[in-house]
């Protein structure tokens, strides 16, 4: 493991793999949590989460899935593999078990993971969720082809009223154009590979049948990818969850409202998964 006091590279199945940990050192001594982005995403996205919990008493590792960001390809093909991996970087970094935080995709992927690795995960946050994320045909299409226009339609579809208005917290950034970036810095045919992942997925009412650990489900009520029915349906179907929503917020919750969210988190997280 090479840490650069802010970020951190390691191996999984003999891939290198990157991690911001919330600009501190990791320390193993920490109860730790793991942020997992959304299709065709990276570590980024969570940039104004993260370092709240790793100066306050966690360590964190907001990840780059593989072919994603900074981390080594390919880029894995199913829900069902990224789930199996996200066990094998608990592993990798010598703990016993994580708090888990996903959006979207990454929401998919933490269901099917808890559901098959009860033993390793604390709690979930889920944001931006849904039991199921079919795609539409024709941005499929664009995204499996490389076409950018998949990513246009994507930032259009994901945000909110208050997200194609403005208001970044970040003095200088837009909603839109930051995510836009995220995606064209890394590869538009990755986000095919994770839009054909998600359409591919039907266990996830199944998965979440499955889920014991405490979940919380955060939702926008404007969200047109994962609506919000949606989102309900998917915490009705595991034990005991909790459900916030965030109001005139679409899918990019954590950049939408990034201090709603990390409020609601924080509550959720220590309380379940007390820092050290």
């Amino acid at each position: 493991i090479a840490d650069k006091g802010c970020r951190m590279k390691f191996q999984v199945n003999n891939k290198e793999v990157f991690a911001s940990t919330g600009g501190q050192p990791f320390d193993k001594e920490k109860p730790l949590i793991i942020f997992v982005h959304g299709s065709g995403l990276s570590h980024i996205t969570w940039v104004l989460q993260t370092r709240y919990f790793a100066f306050h008493g966690y360590s964190v590792l907001a990840i780059d899935l593989p072919g994603h960001g900074a981390s080594e390809g390919p880029p894995l093909k199913s829900i069902e593999d990224m789930a199996d991996w996200i066990s094998d970087v608990i592993s990798a970094v010598g703990y016993q078990e994580a708090s888990l935080v996903g959006h979207s995709q990454g929401c998919l992927v933490l269901i099917e993971c808890a559901s098959r690795y009860p033993e390793k995960i604390k709690s979930l946050s889920l944001m931006g969720g849904a039991g199921a994320i079919p795609m539409n045909p024709e941005l499929l299409s664009l995204a499996e082809d490389g076409n950018p226009k998949a990513v246009e339609l994507m930032m259009d579809w994901a945000h909110g009223p208050g997200g194609h208005f403005g208001g970044h917290p970040v003095p200088g950034l837009h909603h839109m154009n930051l995510g836009a970036t995220i995606v064209k810095n890394g590869s538009v045919k990755v986000l095919g590979v994770d839009f054909r992942a998600c359409d591919n997925y039907k266990n996830g009412f199944e998965a979440a049948k499955n889920v014991k650990c405490p979940t919380i489900n955060i939702l926008g009520d404007k969200d047109k990818m994962c609506p919000l029915k949606e989102g309900k349906k998917l915490a009705g179907s595991i034990e005991n969850s909790e459900v916030e929503v965030i109001k005139n917020c679409g899918h990019m919750i954590l950049l939408e409202e990034a201090d709603q969210a990390l409020s609601i988190l924080k509550g959720f997280v220590k309380e379940n998964h007390p820092p050290n």
